[in-house]
């Protein structure tokens, strides 16, 4: 017998069955017999929106046989509020839960009502770090972490933070992102030594690893939005890439990152030196990055037709 079955008294409660279509129905879930017993229960008591001891302790057990099944979140939240539960004891149990399906977003949907009504992030960022230390790449924790940073305004730490992850882990992207969001995501104006000095910072981590494209991509960003030219990289990406002025399969050019090539060919491009951004696209489509040779060829078509009109 299970635990739902056993703890409780279901005597006046009639299941309900799964509607599976009919006896023809073309595709038939095959449910355990504890899952199927479990939701027949749920379906009864959500009919007369039962909201009770033993109701809640059936979401539990069904949440662990499916994470992911988003109607038992929602009467689990409904069934908190209706009884007055504790929140803290909430917020404890879905660290257990947490653990189990770290990648189950339901989960973190859950706690975001949580502690909306709790109105204290004083478990979050602790709770957060710990299940990155678990997974440093979780989206969904991540975005968890945005959304805790913006509700409680916590921005100041956040810089710090994403120092010590991208330092363990350069081609980190969730951290090199949760960056961004926390250099420009509570909307105030960015000063230019701050933006200056990130860009240093991006530079240096570049240089770790050249190819990284969560970098790169973050260099770029801050770039566009700072409002700088993007020519501002151009002598930083030349390091990276430089080449000579004709191409062949056997050439002898030095280029550490395809990234900084295909910045800097875009760098000539806006200058309107056609004659080098072509050579950078074709050493793209050639031989550094080749499983995108259609987007270079078109990148090639786009821009003699642009600087030539």
């Amino acid at each position: 017998m299970t635990t739902y079955l056993t703890e409780y008294n279901w005597d006046d409660v009639v299941p309900v069955p799964q509607d599976d279509g009919g006896p023809d129905a073309l595709v038939v879930i095959a449910y355990n017999d504890d899952y199927r017993t479990a939701m027949g229960y749920l379906r009864a008591i959500m009919r007369v929106e039962e909201y009770s001891e033993r109701a809640f302790q059936l979401t539990s057990d069904i949440i662990f046989m499916n994470a992911a099944h988003y109607t038992v979140w929602t009467y689990r939240t409904r069934i908190l509020f209706a009884l007055g539960k504790d929140c803290e004891q909430e917020l404890e149990w879905l660290e257990y839960v947490a653990s189990k399906f770290p990648k189950n977003y339901q989960i973190w949907n859950h706690r975001e009502i949580i502690v909306e009504k709790y109105n204290s992030p004083i478990r979050e960022l602790p709770f957060i770090e710990a299940m990155l230390a678990l997974d440093s790449k979780n989206y969904h924790v991540w975005s968890y972490r945005q959304w805790v940073v913006r509700r409680f305004n916590l921005w100041a730490t956040e810089l710090a933070y994403t120092s010590n992850m991208i330092e363990d882990d350069v081609r980190n992207n969730s951290a090199w992102n949760h960056r961004y969001f926390a250099l420009f995501g509570a909307g105030a104006p960015v000063n230019d030594g701050i933006v200056a000095s990130e860009i240093e910072f991006t530079k240096d981590a570049i240089l770790k690893a050249p190819q990284n494209a969560s970098a790169w991509n973050y260099l770029s960003g801050l770039v566009r939005t700072s409002k700088r030219p993007l020519s501002s990289l151009e002598d930083f990406c030349t390091s990276l890439a430089s080449f000579p002025m004709t191409v062949s399969a056997d050439s002898q050019e030095i280029v550490q990152s395809a990234r900084a090539l295909e910045v800097l060919a875009d760098i000539y491009a806006e200058k309107r030196d056609l004659d080098r951004a072509l050579q950078a696209w074709t050493l793209l489509a050639d031989k550094y990055d080749t499983i995108r040779v259609n987007f270079w060829n078109y990148k090639k078509l786009q821009a003699t037709r642009t600087i030539m009109a």
